[in-house]
């Protein structure tokens, strides 16, 4: 076992931009308003788990099901851009009453905002640079931050307010349309070569 404190702050760091929960407050807000709360703990779980197979087993997982990195991706910026429209256009695409209860947050916040396209392949990508548990450590500390951001999304709500919270979903709403636009196009351009 070789734990190295600059690997795990190095994969940290790239795991921390990728996963972006910061940047998912908004989204996070508007499901648990459709939704009630979101299962903080559960989501940790299943995305710490879902993550950790990816690295153990996602090149083998996709091969498979003969899809490759690229198809994963080009189905994530869809479900992405589902959420773009609801967040932009106050329509309901996802139908969270029909979903298993307690289950009405893991697609979308799962999947694809935690565990999409961006961290299937950051995490085969660091499999080259970093020893593995420095990586799962890394790993473990962003899901840790991402659980602390869930159980703590009604306080962030009630500091920013209702008006500041609007503003933020109808931009964050666009920006989730360009990422899924730059993740179809670029995923697309590679499969038609």
């Amino acid at each position: 076992m070789d734990i190295n404190f600059k690997e795990i702050a190095g994969a940290f760091v790239v795991l921390f931009a990728i996963l972006d929960i910061i940047g998912s407050i908004p989204i996070i807000i508007d499901l648990q308003h459709k939704t009630g709360r979101v299962p903080a703990l559960k989501v940790s779980i299943i995305s710490w788990v879902l993550l950790t197979g990816i690295y153990f087993l996602g090149d083998g997982i996709l091969s498979l099901f003969g899809v490759d990195v690229q198809s994963f991706a080009i189905a994530g910026s869809i479900v992405i851009l589902a959420i773009g429209f609801e967040m932009i256009f106050d329509v309901s695409i996802f139908k969270y009453d029909s979903s298993p209860q307690g289950m009405s947050t893991i697609v979308p916040l799962v999947f694809p905002l935690i565990v999409g396209a961006g961290s299937f392949t950051t995490l085969l990508s660091l499999k080259a640079e970093y020893h593995t548990i420095n990586i799962m450590i890394a790993l473990s500390l962003n899901v840790l931050f991402i659980y602390i951001v869930l159980k703590s999304v009604n306080k962030i709500e009630k500091i920013l307010g209702p008006g500041f919270i609007y503003i933020l979903r109808k931009f964050f709403g666009i920006i989730l349309l360009a990422i899924s636009v730059k993740l179809f196009i670029s995923n697309i351009g590679q499969i038609l070569g």
